[in-house]
């Protein structure tokens, strides 16, 4: 069996021991120190050393502690070799002390010696480049067929027959020692940049070249860092001239494998003239690069043969060029120049610096990052507050969780620099799952909330809150986060009391009923009271205010926010159209109670100055405006009904009734009026064809009632209008007219009716199509004269018909005798002479008065005026009639007055 094969074969069966790993360190001093947990990977010369989880007992720190069992190199060597490989793990381990660099793998504690082991503690580490690269070259095999892909493979890497046909008919098994892990591109391009600069340093300023940069040499911290180990091998340059060349022993067979480095990654130049330098360093670090493309399979697999390495670097510029496509395109050109056999073609590790490939913002954040621990304070809260906060977009999140976030947990403790370190956490807060936040983030922020802050982290921490609580369980919110919320507002600094203000504003959902009434509220008041003259606390209580006001009780919002508002001073815009808001949401909600009395006592006093504060732009004004509005009208519709109900006369509600219909007689309020000895009959329809039939049976009759019924009629005595009316519809024609007698008045009262005032009778409930009758006035006429008198009770000025009666007397026989009476009522202020002007066919149907008046309002359209003889006696007018016939006069057997516009005759 080739050594090769045996010694891996030892190694997965070590790697997977069941032992406990106590007692493999047992007996060795490092014990002491370190609590030393499960292994997880190995790396160094052929993966000698074995890397445990552990941490510090001193501070519980948490670190990895390599181990190197003596045994192995027993079993593999002579005995004689067996010291020759401790002393130059020893040595490896000293050298890694004295090169501290960002780069290089940090040493927690030196290297421990006992009768079987070698230890020592470093930084937490992950695995090893080699770990990694294992599992990615394992992955080939699963996903390709192996027999022929294998005996290919090994031809073309130049392998023997032997070798070939060992690996045709079988699968390779995983190695133990492979760690699963995927590599994303920013990391391969973070990780091969810290390699760059690693050796940059050993070259200029360590003065030494490594000789042995291998994936076993590349450890992978937990936090995604490449850090470079494996100095076993390492020589001093010459002083003088750095890129010289210093002599170097090549590969021998005759030498422990684990005693040299690695012949997979060695230099051409190195093997061929027994020189090296910081060229042959640069060919090591291109040889790992193809690797890391080449899914973890070197370009060069001698197997452990100087021979087989010599064939195969005799083809290495075509598996070079063969590789380039797989290689992102700003690093082909150079890792085909570090991979180039001619030394003088590669770049050093200075100038790889420079390349486009790692010029990129996100990578210059990491960089410093690593390094923010030798920053001053300032350098680093610049760093946090802007460079990380832009940068942190652009790095996947991967590398939040694995590079950012154990930086900033290291940096809590730290009150110098917390407020500038909470700007970031507050952003992985917020972009955090819940899971996340739970598993990764909860106990360091319990640790921000119970631990004294500077203003500027108490007001990070306050302005974020809601964010906090977002992902935080409701039981440690009511526990830890509440409890700091309150004690916020006991704070002696404006800033801290606003931002709990704010805070309260933004998570008001999260506390229950009882804490804003009894604490919230009170706090808040007092941070108002306080800094009453501050526009930005103002504007943020009546912000909190407005939101939490719907937690509270009715009461209290009343007694405990009204008078708040009421001390509020401030000009502001915003200031002022938050109070608008809440004294809106308070008319509003009716359920707060808030009253008439109260808006216009202690309300629009307060609102009513800023319609004229020229801070306010027109939206502002405008909504100010409408809430003002809809308060007055509240305030008007409230009085006016409670005025109504009080039996007070109010005006009519309407705001632009025109002069007329304000001192109309419609809107004249009077007490009742009756018509003495007045008695109306059940009334009675007559439709048009009735009114034709009647009135064509006293056709005939000159003496008739304009050329109605005669006077014996048994329809005598009733009210009636003819359809004599040429542009009348017939569906007009129908009356509802009541029957009215009357009876003379009494002597005592000549001309009077009982009462006193204007009689009036409004008919607004009589519809367009409704012809209904009206009472009026219709008082005894007096005795008058000849035909220019005005003796009767219906006079009609200057439109008046006159005739002659022997019962009636006037001492005056040209014009109209002049009221002498104080109680002539003027029933309306329209003259005769208007409704002359009207058109016949609308005498009846629109009256001036409105549409649809009834027969008798039409009367009413004229002056009526009741006078008296000079005897002061009263003769009664027993009927009145309204005929539907022509407009004729008839004399017969009776005295009549007539009023031809509107066809009614007056008879006695």
């Amino acid at each position: 069996m080739p050594a090769g094969t045996m010694f891996a074969k030892f190694k997965s069966t070590n790697v997977a021991a069941a032992t406990t790993s106590q007692s493999v360190a047992e007996g060795n001093p490092i014990t002491q120190y370190f609590e030393i947990g499960k292994p997880v990977a190995c790396a160094g010369p052929e993966l000698a050393w074995r890397i445990h989880d552990a941490y510090r007992k001193s501070d519980n720190k948490e670190c990895s502690v390599f181990i190197f069992e003596k045994k192995v190199a027993e079993k593999l060597h002579k005995p004689r070799r067996k010291e020759t490989i401790t002393e130059l793990l020893k040595s490896s381990v000293k050298t890694l002390e004295r090169f501290r660099h960002p780069r290089i793998l940090q040493i927690y504690h030196t290297v421990e010696e006992s009768a079987d082991t070698l230890a020592f503690a470093s930084e937490p580490i992950f695995a090893s480049l080699s770990n990694v690269l294992a599992f990615h070259e394992s992955k080939t095999y699963d996903n390709a067929n192996v027999p022929a892909a294998g005996a290919a493979a090994g031809a073309a890497a130049g392998a023997s027959p032997a070798q070939t046909q060992g690996t045709a008919g079988v699968q390779p098994q995983r190695p133990a020692h492979a760690k699963e892990y995927s590599f994303l591109d920013m990391e391969l391009k973070y990780g091969f940049l810290q390699l760059t600069e690693a050796l940059a340093y050993l070259h200029y300023s360590g003065h030494v070249i490594h000789r042995n940069v291998c994936p076993s040499s590349v450890l992978i911290t937990k936090r995604g860092i490449w850090k470079l180990a494996g100095m076993e091998y390492v020589e001093r340059m010459n002083e003088t001239d750095l890129n010289s060349s210093i002599p170097c022993p090549p590969w021998s067979n005759r030498v422990s494998k684990m005693a040299q480095p690695n012949l997979d990654f060695m230099a051409p130049e190195t093997q061929s003239t027994s020189k090296c330098s910081l060229l042959s360093d640069m060919f090591s670090l291109g040889m790992v690069i193809c690797a890391v493309f080449n899914n973890g399979r070197p370009l060069i697999q001698a197997g452990n043969s100087t021979s087989n390495y010599a064939k195969q670097m005799e083809t290495l510029d075509d598996m070079v060029h063969k590789l380039m496509p797989r290689l992102p395109i700003a690093l082909q050109e150079a890792t085909s120049r570090m991979a180039s056999r001619d030394a003088t073609a590669r770049p050093t590790a200075q100038l790889l610096q420079l390349i486009k490939y790692f010029i990129d913002p996100a990578i210059n954040a990491l960089k410093f990052l690593d390094v923010v621990n030798m920053k001053d304070t300032q350098q680093k809260s610049q760093f946090y507050k802007t460079t990380l906060i832009e940068a942190m977009p652009v790095i996947p999140r991967k590398l939040w969780w694995q590079t950012i976030w154990p930086m900033l947990k290291s940096e809590i403790n730290n009150n110098e620099v917390l407020a500038a370190v909470l700007q970031p956490v507050m952003l992985f807060v917020q972009e955090a799952t819940h899971f996340e936040y739970d598993a990764l983030m909860s106990a360091t922020m319990k640790i921000v909330y119970n631990t004294p802050k500077s203003i500027q982290a108490s007001v990070t921490i306050l302005e974020n809150l809601h964010l906090i609580i977002e992902k935080t369980k409701p039981e440690d919110v009511t526990t830890d986060i509440m409890p700091m919320l309150f004690c916020s507002f006991d704070g002696s600094t404006i800033q801290v009391q606003s931002a709990a203000v704010v805070a309260v504003a933004n998570v008001f959902d999260s506390i229950d009923e009882l804490s804003i009434r009894r604490m919230v509220l009170p706090k808040v008041k007092l941070v108002f009271e306080k800094n009453i003259t501050d526009p930005k606390i103002v504007q943020n209580v009546l912000m909190c205010i407005e939101r939490v006001m719907d937690r509270m009780e009715r009461a209290q919002v009343m007694e405990e926010v009204l008078p708040l508002l009421a001390n509020i001073r401030i000009p502001d815009p915003d200031i002022i159209m938050r109070t608008v808001r809440i004294y809106h949401k308070l008319f509003v909600d009716k359920s707060y109670g808030l009253s008439v009395e109260t808006m216009a006592t202690n309300v629009l006093p307060l609102l009513i100055p800023h319609t004229v504060n020229p801070a306010l732009n027109f939206e502002h004004y405008c909504y100010l405006l409408e809430v003002l509005q809809q308060m007055l009208e509240a305030i008007d519709r409230q009085q006016r009904n409670k005025l109504k109900l009080d039996n007070l006369s109010m005006a009519s509600p309407e705001r632009h009734r025109t002069l007329r219909h304000q001192f109309s007689t419609d809107n004249m309020n009077a007490p009742p009026f009756n018509i003495p000895n007045l008695r109306i009959d059940q009334r009675k329809t007559s439709s048009a064809e009735d009114m034709a039939r009647k009135n064509s049976g006293g056709s005939g009759m000159l003496g008739g009632w304009w050329f109605g019924c005669s006077p014996s009629s048994p329809d005598s005595n009733f009210l009636r209008v003819g359809n004599v009316f040429p542009n009348r519809r017939l569906s007009d024609n129908t009356l509802m007219t009541p029957k009215i007698r009357i009876a003379p008045s009494c002597a005592s009262s000549p001309g009077g009716t009982p009462g006193s005032g204007l009689p009036t009778r409004r008919h607004s409930s009589i519809g367009p199509q409704e012809r209904r009758g009206s009472a009026i006035n219709l008082s005894p006429p007096t005795y008058g004269g000849a035909r220019g008198s005005s003796g009767s009770s219906l006079s009609v000025p200057s439109t008046s018909v006159y005739v002659k009666s022997p019962l009636l007397y006037s001492q005056k026989q040209g014009g109209s005798m002049p009221n002498t009476s104080s109680s002539v009522p003027f029933l309306l202020s329209s003259s005769m002479q208007s409704i002359r002007s009207r058109r016949q066919s609308t005498v009846l149907s629109s009256g001036p008065l409105g549409s649809g008046s009834g027969i008798l309002q039409q009367l009413g359209s004229g002056m009526v005026r009741q006078l008296t003889s000079v005897s002061g006696t009263v003769s009664p007018v027993p009927l009145l009639r309204v005929n539907g016939a022509r407009n004729s006069i008839s004399h017969s057997h009776t005295n009549v007055r007539k009023c031809p516009s509107l066809n009614i005759t007056f008879s006695q």
